[in-house]
């Protein structure tokens, strides 16, 4: 085969260390069946519809039957999912305060459907409660909807954190601009780099990230560092050996790494991967925290970010981190008053 910048280019060997699926060509799948079970059940239940007629909750989600899968091939992803799902609710009716119960079923999730399109069935147990039945028609249905695009949502960011792998960019090649902060609590920037070279020969940029937390320092700190804790907020089973030379595994094996530096209440230094990314890669990721009275501020650098992975790392860690520590704290919050 020829070598970079010569013969053919569709069958390049680019010059990376790990020689794995060179240019994204080759095709590569990753199974998301067990993960899109516990994503639709995270954007399904719980689901609160409301109107004149009463007030209506999703449950439990009863049945669930199918598979998904996402496909890389050529640097694009492609998604195969095909589901059946079935749901229980129950209501109140306004006037009455007589309750009910159904399903929801939802019998053909998939790729070949818009969300729009897909046929979504409200049935109601015997009895009176038609107005409840119908508000889960309406309501309901628009409500169960707005979820499934949530869960697709997910799949296609989310999940696949990590799947496609850098190329090759000309040497000199600016890999990043500046960009503006976003939102109030968080200031999203990449600073400016020619090529970072960290681990293997490819382009990296570097990410800064600051957010507040309701929460003291020392136990916004106890969160990335107590096992129980990180396995409440990121929803799965975890390594973590915070000690000097540790391991960290999270994610079912999607992040992994190594503390390197700890300061209690202070300072965490990591190396820190994804799966997918080049053999032997690893980003240096600073957690700095700093109280602000009862709240915190964490200041986040995460360094040595393969370009192509840069809006994924950046989702990752506010998706993935810092919206589910959020959520854990407000639980923590809730269970104490």
């Amino acid at each position: 085969m020829a070598k970079w910048g010569q013969g053919d280019p569709r069958w390049i060997v680019e010059e990376r260390a790990d020689a794995t699926n060179v240019n994204n060509w080759h095709w590569t799948e990753r199974d998301a069946t067990s993960w899109s079970k516990r994503k639709l059940k995270e954007v399904l239940e719980g689901l609160v519809v409301e109107g004149e007629a009463g007030r209506c909750e999703i449950g439990d989600l009863k049945h669930v039957e199918g598979e998904a899968s996402c496909n890389s091939r050529k640097g694009k992803l492609i998604f195969f999912y095909e589901w059946n799902l079935r749901l229980s609710w129950k209501g109140t009716v306004k006037e009455s305060g007589e309750k009910h119960k159904g399903s929801v079923e939802i019998p053909n999730l998939s790729e070949e459907n818009e969300v729009d399109d897909t046929e979504i069935n409200v049935s109601k147990k015997k009895g009176e409660g038609d107005v409840l039945k119908d508000l889960m028609r309406t309501e309901g249905t628009t409500k169960v909807r707005e979820a499934l695009r949530d869960y697709l949502k997910a799949l296609k960011t989310e999940f696949t954190l990590g799947m496609i792998l850098p190329t090759k960019a000309p040497v000199g090649q600016e890999v990043a601009m500046e960009r503006n902060p976003s939102g109030s609590s968080m200031q999203d920037s990449v600073t400016p780099q020619s090529l970072d070279m960290v681990g293997v020969k490819i382009p990296t940029v570097r990410i800064q990230m600051r957010e507040v937390f309701n929460s003291p320092a020392d136990e916004l700190y106890s969160i990335f560092t107590k096992k129980e804790l990180v396995q409440k907020f990121s929803k799965c089973p975890a390594v973590i050996e915070a000690e000097k030379g540790g391991k960290l595994q999270m994610f079912e094996g999607c992040v992994s790494g190594e503390y390197t530096e700890l300061v209690p209440s202070q300072r965490i230094v990591l190396k820190w991967r994804c799966r997918s990314w080049p053999d032997e890669h690893y980003a240096t990721v600073a957690l700095n925290f700093q109280d602000l009275a009862a709240r915190s501020e964490l200041e986040l650098e995460c360094k040595g970010v393969p370009v192509s992975h840069e809006e994924s790392t950046r989702q990752c860690w506010k998706k993935q981190y810092f919206e589910e520590i959020h959520l854990l704290l407000q639980q923590s919050k809730d269970n104490m008053e």
